[in-house]
């Protein structure tokens, strides 16, 4: 992999890492333009890319990481004004309760069929077939009409972390499915954004580690026989400047409710991953 490749896929990941057009799936289209197609060169970069599109997270949203964390250990004022949340814990640990319960349902996947999934359903027709599928569920947001609710309840946080888990398909949006899901169930789109972004941050860290130790497991010498850390470097801040500026893009897309242009382009997408299998 060169520099300018690095470069151009660390782009394609920040785009589409926020906006609902599948990140895995721009990743694989992207790399098979590129003709590179071996897993010691996609597995250490695809690590990279993620943990830099994480840190661009924290970065937009470090506002509302300061105020989880400030209020996560304060036990002084338990009363919550979560509407469907436990009583005895304030905001800031709802938050975080909310946060933790959407994990649930991608823990379960990641530590029991993440190899099962990667063998299964991995190709361009998967990616193709999961796009589309992607632009129908965005599609469908635009023509609900829910009743908004006020806040995002635990129950709520746990359907929006099933949708994450079934996301893991390469082509299937995480973003996408999880503020598609949320809109769906009537959440806010104020908060769904922010909350949607906030919820991946553990996920994404977590399957990284998961894959690093993959990768210490198979020796490091081979891991990195076919790219340089000056190459993984040029993704990961291409990766995490695009990403910053796509973070806050998208969630101002959100508040607008504009995610039927995102279906569109999905499903051209979709089917040019079908026509170049």
């Amino acid at each position: 992999m060169s520099y300018i490749e690095a470069i151009i896929l660390g782009i394609v990941q920040g785009l589409t890492e926020y906006l609902p057009v599948s990140s895995s799936g721009h990743l694989l289209i992207a790399s098979h333009f590129f003709d590179i197609t071996d897993e010691t060169t996609i597995m250490p970069f695809t690590i990279a890319v993620h943990v830099a599109t994480v840190l661009s997270t924290l970065v937009i949203l470090y506002k509302e990481v300061i105020w989880i964390f400030k209020g996560l250990f304060d036990f002084s004022s338990p009363r919550s004004t979560y509407k469907g949340s436990v009583k005895f814990f304030n905001d800031e640990q709802n938050y975080a309760l909310n946060i933790l319960i959407s994990m649930i349902p991608i823990g379960i996947v990641g530590l029991c069929f993440k190899d099962y999934i990667e063998s299964a359903f991995s190709g361009l027709n998967v990616v193709g077939i999961c796009l589309i599928i992607t632009a129908t569920l965005l599609a469908f947001t635009f023509f609900a009409k829910p009743r908004v609710k006020e806040q995002i309840s635990m129950l709520d946080s746990l359907i929006i972390g099933i949708a994450q888990a079934v996301a893991c398909l390469p082509g299937l949006s995480r973003s996408g499915a999880t503020i598609a899901t949320g809109l769906l169930i009537g959440d806010s789109k104020e908060k769904l954004a922010q909350f949607s972004f906030l919820m991946v941050i553990p996920p994404i860290l977590g399957e990284a580690l998961l894959d690093t130790l993959k990768i210490i497991s198979q020796g490091w010498e081979a891991a990195f026989a076919n790219i340089s850390s000056g190459v993984l470097f040029a993704g990961m801040a291409s990766a995490f400047l695009v990403g910053c500026l796509a973070c806050r893009f998208m969630i101002e897309i959100v508040k607008r409710g504009k995610l039927i242009w995102f279906a569109a382009y999905c499903l051209l997408a979709g089917i040019v991953a079908l026509a170049i299998a």
